[in-house]
């Protein structure tokens, strides 16, 4: 391309911009370590220059190396059509594609590494636990520093989990257990204490709610997430309302992180505006505390060396690539990261669910009854328009939510791989596969009722108070 600063610069997006300042700013240091001509270099300097004005008047923010505009992820699914680009940010997930978002392709974007099997393999001889089924059918997909954990935990060095809900309605979906469930497993195959956030203060910022009711959901959210079966002698679950103001660590740690993040970068991450609160600027730095053990002195004896490891959904990674840069610069240790996939709405994987609306997910409060007609009614199907044509051609599983749904909660592998193929070859019909559906969640979530009811207003209480763990640091 010929070096014309005008060209075509005002046809590209924001992230291609960004992506041509990126690539340019690679030109201009590569032909500087050649000892490239002088004219050459500048040249490719004013280039830059020019690219990165381009930049500043498009977006209203200066160019920041690794940091994308808005930090929202455009990925192309192989054509050139604007619909065809998935968009994820920490609110947003949007893709035109049924089979969901392109978890490569983020990967490549995010700078994040894909969990192989060499990584599960070596989980597996770490622990002498079988990999959950999460890891085993890449649900959890990704990773930042898993073998720096696996290496400490090896060498006898603890670690810590951290992971966390914001509790924006009172019911939480299947879809919500996720991360509490793999997060439950880790806990129990590394034997580590684990710290769970609730973010009631962020739902207040964001929603409309009040403090008190805010608080509210965040109790009751405690309460599905300790049904989960967390042990309470090693877990200590939290409201940002109610511990940031008893914690001299924990608030310390928060304006640490505000100190060293500008405003432009956090503009730059999350893609707040000048009409934004000055509590949604803030609040990235809460969600990055909890990533030091110092934010909870009670549990760590004041160590600020032990590592955190946060299992999350790879939304949730834009606040933790940030914790991970501020980190060494305030003498903490960098969190590592495990990414799940986003849990597929009922009627298609293009969404992540909202809890504003009852029928995309199912909920822990739904009856049999419910669980069976929501599935039956808005489970989005992979299957043909007739009988006698999925009988010959066989349904489409990469875009079925029952056997999306199935890969997530049916335990056993051997069912999972024979009701694929009965399915894709069509012996299987789409009622079937949503019968067996049904058959899985209905006693899921009775069991998860009847532990939630014994769980009571002293329980919650027991977890939130800060406390030593039954741990020694």
């Amino acid at each position: 391309m010929a070096d014309n600063p005008n060209c075509d610069l005002k046809s590209l997006s924001p992230l291609q911009l960004f992506q041509r300042v990126t690539e340019q700013g690679e030109k201009v240091r590569a032909l500087k370590a050649g000892k490239a001509p002088k004219d050459e270099i500048d040249a490719a300097v004013r280039m830059l220059l020019s690219l990165k004005l381009s930049y500043k008047a498009t977006t209203g923010q200066d160019y920041q190396a690794g940091l994308p505009p808005k930090d929202l992820v455009l990925i192309n699914n192989g054509t050139n059509k604007e619909e065809d680009e998935d968009f994820v940010d920490p609110w947003t997930v949007q893709t035109s594609n049924a089979k969901g978002v392109d978890y490569d392709k983020l990967i490549v974007r995010f700078g994040s590494s894909k969990i192989d099997t060499d990584l599960i393999n070596r989980i597996e001889r770490a622990t002498g636990q079988k990999p959950h089924r999460f890891l085993r059918r890449g649900i959890f997909f990704s990773h930042r520093d898993m073998d720096q954990i696996l290496d400490a935990y090896e060498n006898k060095k603890s670690f810590y989990l951290y992971t966390g809900r914001g509790p924006s309605s009172q019911a939480m979906h299947v879809g919500h257990l996720i991360p509490f469930i793999f997060t439950k497993w880790l806990q129990e195959v590394f034997d580590v204490p684990l710290i769970i956030q609730l973010t009631d203060d962020e739902k207040y910022l964001w929603k409309d709610l009040t403090t008190e009711k805010a608080y509210e959901y965040a109790r009751e959210n405690a309460k599905d997430i300790i049904a989960c079966g967390f042990d309470i002698n090693k877990t200590f679950i939290f409201s940002d309302l109610d511990y940031l103001g008893t914690s001299t660590g924990f608030y310390k740690n928060i304006v640490k992180v505000q100190k060293h993040v500008t405003f432009n970068q956090v503009k730059g991450i999350f893609g707040f505006t000048d009409s934004d609160c000055i509590g949604k600027i803030s609040f990235p730095a809460i969600q990055a505390a909890p990533s030091f053990s110092s934010s909870f002195p009670q549990i760590f004896n004041g160590k600020e060396n032990i590592q955190c490891l946060i299992p999350c959904a790879i939304d949730q990674d834009p606040y933790f690539r940030m914790t991970r840069d501020v980190a060494p610069r305030i003498g903490q240790p960098k969190p590592a990261l495990l990414h799940s996939v986003f849990f597929p709405a009922l009627q298609g994987a293009q969404t992540k669910m909202s809890a504003s609306d009852p029928n995309s997910s199912i909920f822990l409060t739904d009856t049999p009854k419910q669980i069976k007609t929501k599935i039956n009614k808005h489970a989005f199907s992979g299957g043909r328009d007739t009988i006698e044509e999925h009988r010959k051609y066989g349904g489409n599983c990469d875009v079925d939510v029952s056997f999306m749904y199935l890969t997530f909660f049916l335990e056993d592998d051997d069912r999972l791989e024979q009701l694929k193929q009965a399915y894709t070859s069509g012996e299987l019909l789409t009622g079937e596969l949503k019968k067996v559906l049904i058959e899985t969640l209905q006693p899921l979530i009775a069991a998860h009722q009847e532990r939630r009811k014994q769980v009571t207003d002293e329980i919650v209480k027991q977890f939130m108070t800060p406390r030593k763990l039954a741990f020694e640091f």
